[in-house]
């Protein structure tokens, strides 16, 4: 079993942690809270942090003038400058993070999908949009792994969040380093985790670690976390994670029975038809992987890209499971 660094993690405190919604209550999430272990949290409420209270009278954002304003209708408070300026200083305060998940539709914290008014009053959206807070988490922090407590209820948004969680973690403690072997390490150990999310990147990647121009530790590190950034900005397609796990059972075709051969392209179409969930494919890889002592393989991410007990069995454990999140 892997060791995994905690990730640190911003959320809205209002998700599991304090009663701080406008009106009072408490937003509970099952994943939250089995991820509490995992994580170093940091919870904060954008709207209490500028001055307001809970309860509280709801904010919207409105356009005045084709401009973006955080107005409380009820009081006719105009509070966009408060909200930013606390934006601004909360994550620039920020020492070391890597992601945050934020309250979904908040016209402070959602980072999308957030309604926007035409006034003040009474009237129905005319667009959407990142909220006020979660805007500048997007401009201040557009690499890091960013969601919100609904979209994390699909099981594939949730598995590309969690595995870009901890790999930025991981990558972070390599930043630390001071020895190019631990970059390479890092590299070795990300192959096929890298191989099934970029391709291109992955190129990039290893020439960089392989420093054949011999660049000082520091600039090797800056270059290798921007195309990091880029090779896990998508999430991999099906396909992808197919492929992979094809090339993998490669190191021991010779040595499994037709028949165990056979058993495993089943699953793979079962997973490639979302009929099963990722992980039990991987279970049998890890099995071969034990079995025939293939230790270059015991190693990589791709196998256990976050802890097991956040494993979801179920592709369709949830009812938001074939929602399309992604926009």
């Amino acid at each position: 079993m892997r060791e995994f660094p905690k990730p640190n993690v911003v959320i809205s405190k209002c998700i599991t942690f304090k009663p701080v919604r406008y009106n009072g209550e408490i937003i509970s999430s099952e994943f939250v809270e089995k991820l509490k272990p995992f994580v170093n949290f940091i919870p904060v409420c954008p709207e209490v942090e500028i001055g307001l209270g809970v309860p509280r009278n709801p904010i919207r954002i409105v356009l005045a003038n084709g401009e973006r304003r955080l107005i409380q209708p009820a009081t006719g408070l105009d509070l966009t400058e408060k909200m930013e300026h606390f934006a601004d200083s909360f994550l620039n305060s920020l020492k070391e993070v890597d992601g945050f998940i934020l309250k979904r539709g908040s016209p402070s914290s959602g980072f999308k999908n957030v309604k926007i008014y035409p006034k003040i009053e009474k009237a129905s959206p005319v667009g959407k949009g990142p909220g006020f807070f979660g805007k500048a988490v997007l401009q201040t922090y557009p690499d890091l792994a960013i969601e919100d407590e609904l979209r994390l209820l699909n099981i594939r948004i949730r598995d590309h969040f969690l595995t870009k969680l901890f790999t930025l973690a991981s990558f972070r403690q390599v930043r630390k380093s001071t020895k190019i072997r631990d970059l390479i390490r890092f590299h070795s150990e990300n192959k096929y985790l890298l191989t099934a999310y970029n391709q291109k990147q992955l190129r990039i990647l290893g020439k960089i670690a392989a420093n054949q121009e011999g660049e000082a530790l520091p600039d090797l590190l800056q270059n290798y976390e921007t195309h990091l950034h880029l090779a896990l900005a998508r999430t991999p397609s099906i396909g992808a994670y197919t492929n992979v796990m094809q090339k993998i059972m490669g190191y021991f075709s010779h040595q499994l029975s037709r028949d165990e051969k056979s058993f495993f392209l089943e699953y793979i179409d079962k997973y490639r038809e979302e009929r099963l969930a990722l992980s039990a494919v991987l279970s049998i890889l890890k099995a071969w992987i034990i079995r025939f002592k293939e230790e270059y393989l015991i190693n990589q991410t791709f196998l256990e890209p976050y802890p097991e007990q956040l494993v979801e069995l179920d592709p369709i454990a949830s009812e938001f499971s074939k929602r399309n999140y992604w926009k």
